[in-house]
């Protein structure tokens, strides 16, 4: 298996190098030169498979000869033990067809432990059988930094550098982060939003001389490919969990930075029946803006109930963009270069083809908080925030109602009390027992301002070997 840049530029690289290179050296992101496809008799045979035996199916095409097959099966029963459900991604029926899938039972009760929990071990594999030491630098808007961490911290050969939004992540996700003691765990608040992260991250991949050649970075954001790799996994396990390949799927996904729901793109090429994707955005709603109207626009970022999705950049929109292109590099670059001036549009016969598979919704902080409520007084069901938006643009945007509707729910609702207050019920979710002291544990983290020259500085200072 063999990955290429969107932009055409960059050398095809092998597996284990597009897992420590993140970003391709022309600024584009590594995606397959070709993918597996399945056939529906291949995927009907995996009825029964735990989830770890399903990710092997799915994943080791992708990780081909860079590890074992022994190896990796190993690695994925590891990951996906330390998830606090037996089945990792359970499915809860909301409604007649309509259901949630719980991708928040791992271990920072988000689900990006889905990816990072393996991206971890990963890594220790392949820096191990290199000896080679690496810095993680990341951004998050929540979610990631927290995952990355969990998933990194026992490993030897990385030090761990997360970029946060100073005072604009919920105070459960802040803490998740900065309250992990290890000398090779660093945390940053920026004092910017999350796309000044995201932009900092990018521009240092780009020139790591910062770094003064004696290391590099290695990415945990989704532009790293393993992290998609490992989403696609849970299309599948809950198409099969419903009746697939034989019936097909809809799904609604939450999402700022497009990543996991480019997953389920990814999954539908791959073989299995998916009829429908639903783009669930906050007032943050370029993608919807987008797939609604054609127009690619940045506008101001907003701060919103659902911090996750508070992202105007939505990096891995470039992999779809690369697809919608026939995969025409050049053209991607000189998109992407006039969409950071203004407006962009594409051409309409490509617009009209991504709409045969995608819609979109935006959902704003009231009728998210009237979701919550409503889906509480309907099932006694607690959603957060970012599912609420799930479920309700799965709603506003349902094609068929005799296909099962599956939301990605990506996040417990103790992450976030305030949105859960808000929206009116006095039910306050509790913390599951692993994390009930969070609020006495010490914080580490330092504040830095919205300067890349001073992050670098930072890094360059405290990793192990500087």
């Amino acid at each position: 298996m063999r990955y290429i840049s969107t932009r055409g530029e960059a050398p095809a690289l092998g597996f284990e190098d597009v897992l420590l290179t993140g970003l391709a050296t022309d600024g584009g992101l590594y995606v397959p030169e070709s993918l597996p496809h399945f056939s529906l008799e291949e995927i009907r045979s995996w009825r029964g498979l735990s989830y770890s035996e399903l990710a092997f199916k799915v994943m080791h095409p992708f990780v081909d000869d860079a590890v074992p097959a022994d190896d990796f099966r190993k690695m994925l029963d590891e990951t996906y033990a330390v998830f606090a459900h037996k089945a990792v991604a359970p499915l809860v029926q909301l409604d007649t067809n309509e259901w949630v899938m719980e991708l928040f039972r791992g271990p920072t009760l988000a689900f990006k432990d889905f990816a990072l929990q393996l991206l971890g071990r990963l890594l220790d594999y392949v820096l191990e059988k290199r000896k080679q030491h690496v810095v993680i630098m990341g951004a998050t808007s929540g979610d990631t930094g927290s995952a990355a961490i969990e998933g990194c911290r026992r490993c030897e050969h990385v030090d761990i550098f997360i970029l946060h939004p100073h005072q604009r992540v919920s105070e459960v996700q802040r803490r998740q982060m900065t309250t992990v003691q290890g000398d090779n765990i660093h945390n940053i608040a920026v004092r910017g939003n999350f796309d000044d992260c995201q932009r900092m991250v990018k521009e240092s991949f780009g020139n790591q001389s910062f770094l003064g050649g004696k290391t590099q970075l290695a990415a945990v954001n989704s532009i790293n490919w393993a992290r998609i790799m490992a989403q696609i996994v849970y299309y599948f396990h809950a198409s099969l969990a419903l009746g697939g390949p034989d019936r097909s799927m809809a799904f609604s996904v939450p999402t700022g930075n497009f990543g996991d729901i480019f997953a389920g793109y990814l999954a539908k090429k791959m073989g299995l029946p998916i009829s429908q994707l639903v783009i669930a955005t906050n007032r943050n709603d370029i993608l919807h803006r987008f797939m609604s109207g054609n127009k690619y626009e940045q506008h101001q970022l907003e701060h919103t109930l659902s911090p996750s999705m508070d992202i105007m950049v939505s990096s891995n929109f470039e992999r779809l963009l690369f697809d919608l292109h026939g995969r025409d590099g050049l053209a991607v670059k000189n998109l992407l270069e006039n969409a950071a001036k203004g407006p962009v549009s594409i051409e309409d016969y490509r617009w009209k083809h991504a709409r045969k598979l995608f819609d979109s919704d935006a959902v704003d902080d009231k009728t998210t908080c009237d979701t919550i409520r409503e889906i509480y007084e309907q099932n006694e069901y607690l959603l957060d925030p970012h599912t609420a938006i799930g479920v309700r643009a799965a709603r506003n945007c349902r094609r068929d109602h005799a296909v099962p509707m599956i939301t990605l729910g990506t996040a417990h609702p103790a992450k976030f009390p305030d949105a859960v207050a808000e929206s009116g019920l006095s039910v306050k979710p509790p913390l599951p027992a692993h994390m009930a002291d969070l609020f006495e544990r010490e914080e580490r983290y330092t504040v830095l301002d919205n300067n890349i020259a001073g992050v670098q500085e930072f890094i360059a200072k405290h990793w192990k070997n500087a």
